[in-house]
């Protein structure tokens, strides 16, 4: 059938005008609009790339942003939607426009016509004028342009091309492969004696994914909703078992579909950073990794990490034989295995702290729990979070806009709940920047993701998502983000909000926010029990104080474990050798874990954040980061003492100040010390994690 060529004002996705008209977004929109963004960024380029009688920001930096950013919100919409809501339609959309998207991207990096105008503005002497944001713009810029290939060669320029272009090929369908085999399992459950020991509310739920299938009995999946409470509180091992195998081997030979088998993937995605790596005249690709970061050298990123693993193993060992001890005496689990851990755990402690998270979750219903979020930051940093209106890709999403002093500074979508066809876990993510224009200032938009359980109705009664109190923090984590990206007082693009940020620093606002997670004066007032209304016991909550730090040996050393694998796969692993990135990793695991997970799992073959995600050679971020946060927080404690109160409106605003409002303007450590007056230390981390002796 003869289709007519779609027109500009038809494709909701050129409409740039306001928010994204996620309404009437439509898969077929995708393609005809990428390729006229493309054409108009290339026709721009190709007038900038000529010569000019004087390079200014106005006549060069303006026009490049002006169209680039268009292509990356529009290219934002595309790759969020196959993120939340993904269909078959969408994805190969998506994955139809991945090598024309990243060619331009390539091609921009390595123009030198450009980079030579970026070297004028620099050497030229009105820079000196310029603001700190536009000074570091530039610098910024002039590096990436050097990261992106510009000074090599034409042959190798092509060479590195391809590698760009296959990585990201690679990494879509590693993520993809992964949300395929989560939404795929299912195990349906007929006998109820097998739910013993399962919540109400999650048995519910289970019938309730079951009957809208027509099935008989209990339908479980991969979604963390739903698998993690069976790894939490079901007393059938075998149950546990089969959940945990599932879970442990998507996306790999040993999982239900080899079509999802992500191993081949993970090596060929390492072989192509390390041949990137040489091509750019590095070592490896850690070194690539972290120029744009704080940390200077992988010698000195494994060093941070194993001074933490080696302060956290004596804890964790305590912690591990603790919980032998108590599966062998308490619950008759001689052999504790690892589909045991999470069970034996809760049971363990329930016996020493007299408290359960599923009795904690009934005092955090959703709408509790989001106003007291609102409440807060309201107190520290002095804005006002409003419910809003916009179009959405779900009925699910809520959208909010956040005032300072009656004045809109920005504006934040909420989607909350795990359905299929959603990535797990918990990510924030820009739809917008703050921008100052032409036609005025462009204020910013952001994405928070969570996967917590969906609202169910009970006989006739809609009963709230409830929070456990780790949830609780993922919250307040993804919402540090967004605070970070909205309240940004900085009017360019490269350097406002999280845009610039070094990627490790920029998980010290979310961080920073999950302490407030542990303080009375804010949990108080965020609880309310689910059927009696009543706020959260204080008794209750000093259980939960005593019980913040158990298995936190443990915890730390798992993340250490990732951090470390992650380098040294990007730092001194040979993709080309016989080892397997397996190897790496189960080496890396007898020499520090305490508890050795099975032969089968295979952990990496899910680990998007460094194959799918921006963490490759940078997972240690969220350790380092943490230093930050927990200094950072030590600042609000040493207030309290004085003040009687941790919600400190002027601790708040010189956060705000100095760290929140400045984006990427200026180097993160920058921004620590002017808040802190002083280096960071890693001595409040190790206390408020309990490991120190």
């Amino acid at each position: 059938m003869f289709r007519r060529k779609m027109d500009a004002m038809e494709n909701p996705m050129l409409d740039f005008s306001g928010l994204p008209r996620f309404d009437l977004v439509q898969a077929e929109h995708i393609t005809p609009a990428i390729k006229q963004l493309l054409d108009r960024c290339n026709a721009v380029v190709s007038e900038l790339e000529k010569p000019m009688a004087e390079v200014t920001w106005d006549n060069f930096v303006t026009p490049l942003d002006d169209c680039t950013e268009q292509l990356s919100r529009a290219w934002s919409i595309a790759g969020h939607l196959c993120a939340v809501v993904d269909t078959p339609e969408l994805r190969a959309a998506y994955n139809e426009n991945i090598p024309a998207v990243t060619a331009f991207w390539t091609a921009l990096s390595q123009n030198l016509a450009l980079y030579e105008k970026y070297k004028v503005i620099r050497n030229a002497s009105s820079f000196d004028g310029l603001s700190a944001a536009r000074k570091q713009l530039v610098e910024n810029t002039l590096r990436d342009f050097r990261l992106g290939g510009a000074e090599l060669p034409d042959e190798q320029k092509k060479v590195y091309a391809g590698i760009q272009e296959k990585a990201a090929s690679l990494s879509t369908r590693f993520a993809e492969n992964v949300l395929d085999a989560t939404n795929h399992y299912e195990l349906l459950v007929t006998d109820e004696k097998d739910l013993a020991g399962l919540p109400e509310d999650v048995c519910h739920m289970a019938r309730s994914l079951a009957e809208a299938e027509q099935k008989t009995g209990w339908k479980f999946t991969l979604h963390f909703p739903s698998f993690f409470p069976v790894m939490q509180y079901a007393d059938n091992r075998t149950l546990r078992e089969k959940m945990y195998r599932a879970n442990c081997t998507r996306a790999s030979e040993l999982g239900e579909n080899l079509e999802w088998d992500n191993t081949g993937i993970i090596q060929e995605l390492l072989r192509l950073r390390k041949q990137e790596a040489g091509l750019l005249g590095y070592a490896n690709f850690a070194e690539v990794s972290l120029v744009p970061k704080m940390a200077d050298t992988p010698e000195e990123v494994l060093r941070f990490l194993e001074e933490l693993a080696s302060r956290a193993k004596p804890f964790a060992e305590k912690d591990w034989a603790q919980l032998k001890d108590f599966a062998a005496s308490e619950l008759n689990i001689s052999d504790l295995a690892a589909w045991d851990v999470a069970y034996v755990s809760e049971k363990l402690r329930q016996k020493q702290y007299a408290f359960s998270e599923e009795e904690v979750k009934q005092y955090f219903p959703e709408n509790k729990v989001v106003g007291g979020l609102f409440a807060l930051v309201s107190k520290l940093y002095g804005i006002t979070v409003k419910p809003d209106t916009a179009p959405v890709w779900h009925k699910d999403v809520k959208f909010f806009r956040i005032e300072k002093d009656g004045q809109l500074v920005g504006q934040l979508y909420m989607d909350l709940y795990a359905r299929n066809g959603k990535r797990g876990g918990a990510w924030m993510d820009d739809a917008r920047g703050r921008r100052l224009t032409a036609k005025g200032l462009q204020t910013p938009v952001a994405y928070l993701n969570c996967n917590f359980t969906h609202p169910v109705e009970k006989d006739g009664v809609l009963i709230p998502s409830l929070f456990r109190h780790d949830e609780v923090q993922t919250l307040f984590h993804e919402f540090g983000h967004c605070l970070h990206h909205l309240l940004t007082q900085v009017d360019d693009l490269g350097v406002s909000g999280i845009s610039g940020v070094e990627w490790d620093a920029v998980e010290l606002p979310s961080q920073f926010m999950e302490n407030f997670c542990w303080e009375w004066d804010v949990i108080q007032g965020m609880s309310s029990h689910i059927q009696t209304g009543e706020q959260l016991p204080r008794a209750l909550f000093d259980r939960m104080l005593k019980a913040k730090n158990f298995q936190s040996g443990m915890a730390m050393l798992r993340q250490v474990e990732f951090a470390l694998v992650d380098m040294h796969l990007h730092y001194d692993y040979d993709p080309d050798s016989t080892k397997t990135p397996r190897d790496i990793l189960d080496g890396i695991r007898q020499r520090i874990a305490v508890n050795i997970p099975p032969a089968f799992n295979r952990f990496l073959n899910a680990f998007s954040h460094i194959f799918a995600g921006g963490y490759c050679a940078g997972y240690y971020s969220y350790k380092w980061a943490e230093v930050l946060s927990a200094d950072v927080f030590s600042a609000f404690e040493e207030v309290a003492e004085k003040e009687g109160s941790i919600v400190s409106p002027v601790m708040g605003g010189k956060f705000l100040a100095e760290v929140l409002s400045k984006g990427g303007s200026r180097p993160a450590i920058e921004s620590f010390e002017a808040f802190r007056g002083r280096r960071p230390t890693i001595d409040a981390l190790l206390r408020h994690s309990g490991l120190l002796s």
